[in-house]
């Protein structure tokens, strides 16, 4: 009988999750977000390996992206003018060759300077490629891009990829590929390395690697992974424009990789659901959605720079000591005056952009399901007063939480977790 480890029960959960999911959550819109984060998740993931495996901050990985998406809507609509015959289930395969090669060919003018020259080389590569869109029109279509049909070819064993469902399995299908080739990687001689020259570059030459050439492969898969995501986001979309190389889906992936945090190979996954989510719910709800974005982003940075998953990963000596217990009370409070100080401020934002609103702004709002007229003075003492009480009651109780895990320190070395 086989014996299974933790990583490979994670791996049998992860792919039970993918496959239960649609059942569990039967609506469109449901289907529809459940397909942007296996897209996203990749694409996340892809930026990942440069970021929190070589430590390369890019801000130009949507060029990739994007153009993994644009030649991959060219080779359907070859496809469906009979130029040429490819099954869609394959064409993923393509789009991430293609990021690949533009990987492998800017990489060899990016890695030779990491650091802030890298970053910024990669700012310019992204405008140069989203200005380039517009300027070439009979590749990339111009402000209205390019459109496809992704049930190009006709059906095969009564795959067409019309209905959602068999797009969002396609996605599944290549999501679960593609994060266990990239969970691989890290298991190479070059993800070892990778890792390496990301702490200490001196080092690694010393012992015989050639930094610049181990950021440069880097990058290459990466750009190959980008791509394949790129991909998938034209059969879903089925249509691309010059936006998806843009810095603004670049600036997203970057946020998908710090919310979810860059030092676990986990976090980014976490990143790319929580935004792809958040982006879609909050759009539908509120105008100030990229606020809070960066809003959120901010805090992560600052409070907890490792993201999500190094909060998560931080109490695993917690819970292997039996003490996580605990820990609740204090998480409790901090998490219901939190909730009060996050309602009032929330409600500011709200009620200031419906009072700056020229169509409306004289008008009541709901509010939380509360009918309020932001324009009288009364429902702003009212939120204002929650705000304030509830910041002072939070940063008490984030001190106490702070005390707690004090005590606990001492504990947890005499149970030889840490």
């Amino acid at each position: 009988m086989m014996n299974f480890t933790k990583n490979n029960v994670g791996w049998v959960v992860l792919v039970v999750v993918f496959l239960v999911l649609p059942h569990v959550f039967t609506q469109s819109f449901a289907l529809s977000l459940m397909t942007q984060m296996g897209i996203a998740i990749i694409f996340a993931l892809s930026y990942n390996m440069l970021l929190g495996q070589v430590g390369l901050l890019s801000f130009g990985h949507a060029v990739y992206y994007g153009l993994g998406a644009f030649f991959t809507a060219h080779l359907i609509n070859w496809i469906a003018a009979g130029v040429i015959w490819f099954p869609i289930t394959l064409v993923p395969i393509f789009g991430g060759l293609c990021g690949m090669f533009f990987g492998f060919i800017f990489g060899i003018v990016t890695t030779r300077r990491p650091g802030t020259p890298f970053a910024m080389i990669s700012l310019g590569i992204a405008e140069m490629v989203a200005a380039s869109a517009l300027m070439f029109t009979a590749f990339f279509g111009g402000e209205a891009g390019i459109d496809t049909n992704r049930t190009a070819g006709g059906a095969m064993l009564g795959i067409s990829y019309g209905p959602q469902i068999q797009v969002y399995y396609l996605v599944v299908a290549w999501c679960i590929v593609s994060i266990v080739g990239m969970y691989a990687i890290t298991r190479t001689p070059l993800g070892r390395m990778a890792n390496a020259v990301r702490d200490n570059p001196e080092r690694a030459k010393f012992v015989g690697y050639n930094p610049t050439r181990v950021r440069w492969m880097t990058m290459t898969l990466a750009g190959f992974f980008a791509g394949l995501a790129g991909s998938l986001y034209i059969i879903n979309y089925e249509i691309v424009t010059f936006e998806t190389l843009g810095i603004l889906e670049s600036g997203r992936v970057v946020l998908m990789a710090f919310i979810g945090g860059i030092g676990h190979f986990w976090g980014p996954i976490i990143g790319a659901v929580l935004v792809t989510f958040l982006q879609s719910a909050l759009s539908n709800y509120t105008e100030a959605w990229l606020l809070y974005f960066g809003l959120l982003f901010l805090v992560i940075i600052m409070f907890s720079p490792g993201g999500i998953a190094g909060l998560i990963a931080k109490h695993d000596p917690v819970m292997k000591a039996g003490l996580l217990k605990r820990l609740l009370p204090s998480y409790m409070i901090v998490s219901a005056t939190g909730a009060v100080m996050l309602l009032g401020f929330i409600s500011i934002i709200e009620m200031i952009y419906h009072v700056e609103s020229a169509i409306s702004g004289n008008d009541p709002m709901a509010l939380f399901g509360v009918m309020i007229n932001p324009s009288t003075l009364n429902p702003w003492l009212v939120i204002l007063l929650m705000f304030a009480v509830g910041t002072a009651l939070f940063v008490k109780a984030t001190r106490r939480v702070g005390q707690v895990w004090d005590e606990l320190g001492p504990d947890l070395q005499s149970k030889g977790v840490i």
